[in-house]
Order: C-alpha cells, then structure tokens, then sequence
C-alpha cells in the first residue's frame, strides 16, 4: 500500500475541503429554474422598507434571534441593499447585523431576488406571497429549506398566522421548524428597526 507524503496530503485535504464548501453554497445559488410559484408581481418601490420577521425556518445565524428586522433600500443601480438585524438569544442580546445585496432576476416581474452574502454566489430569495397592502409577506426558496413570514408590525394576529403558516403548507413545506421569532417592542428603535 502507498502512503502519501504528508506535504501531499494537506493540500489534498484542503482542495476536497474547499470544493464541498463551493458545492454546499452554489447549492443554496439561485437557479435560473425556480421551482417554487412567486407572486405575479411585485412593486420594489412599496415593498422595500422594514418588515419584522414574525416566524421562520431559519438559517444557523438566526435559529436564536430575538427582535429580528430585515430592511430593503432601493439602489440607484437596481440592486437592492439589505440590513438583517437581531438580537442574539435574548431581547437584551448582542446586536447582530447582516448586510446582503439583492438583485432582481430578470423576467421575474421583481419576485425573485439574488441574494449575495459572498461573491460570486447569489443564494434564492422568492417572495411567494404578499398581501394588497404590503403589510404581510412570505419569502420561501425552491429547495423549501428556509421560509420568513414577515410584517410592516412586529405583531400580527393570530389568525394572520396561521393562514401564513397554511400557506407554506400549500406551497410544500414541512412546518415542523417554523420557529415565532419573539419579538418585543419598543426597544431602542434606532438600534435595532432603523439604519
């Protein structure tokens, strides 16, 4: 049997380490086949503003978050700048923020996103619901991972949750992990739902 040499075998290992890792996160890419039904369509210049995130299955950063906020500003270019933020494991919890650029898929009618955290790769964003008043909103992606049921209140009633969470049914989703996100108002509204 041959053994590699150990100057061979870490860079071996750090290739087949980096290509699992650019494989995971083109898998969570948007595809140019979205394969979950977003709204007709949407209009940027009401939807962009604050909505608090009332319910989600979440990504690993957000599976704790408290008083979560995510807030959409229109570009000049097109793109659309995103500010994600929350509290860590508390209402008193340390500040987190995130800050993604969006951008629109073409021939989407504005209802499919491109949402970039690292370059190159644009992870999907589909708004597949919202209501006539850009009040309630739901975002899901095609692989029916992660979803958020999102409002212009940090509360809702609820029976608006419920058809919300009726909703994701709908379109495939297993709701097992849909977490409410606790939200508790007011707290500094400038640390948290305002730039």
């Amino acid at each position: 049997m041959q053994h590699l040499s150990p100057r061979l075998v870490k860079p071996t290992v750090l290739l087949v380490a980096a290509l699992f890792a650019t494989l995971f996160v083109a898998s969570c890419a948007v595809s140019p086949n979205v394969k979950i039904r977003p709204v007709p369509q949407v209009d940027l210049h009401r939807f962009v503003g604050d909505w608090y995130v009332i319910g989600n299955i979440p990504t690993r950063p957000e599976r704790n978050a408290f008083n979560a906020v995510e807030s959409y500003t229109l570009q000049p270019d097109g793109r659309i700048a995103t500010r994600f933020r929350y509290r860590e494991g508390a209402f008193d919890g340390e500040l987190k923020t995130m800050n993604p650029i969006a951008t629109v898929v073409p021939g989407t009618n504005n209802a499919v996103w491109g949402m970039q955290f690292v370059w190159p790769i644009k992870a999907e964003y589909v708004i597949v619901d919202i209501d006539s008043d850009y009040q309630l909103t739901i975002i899901g992606r095609s692989d029916r991972d992660y979803a958020w049921i999102m409002a212009r209140t940090p509360q809702i009633s609820e029976t608006s949750y419920q058809n919300a969470v009726a909703r994701l049914k709908e379109l495939g989703y297993s709701v097992d992990r849909l977490r409410r996100v606790p939200q508790r108002w007011p707290e500094t509204p400038s640390a948290v739902a305002r730039p």
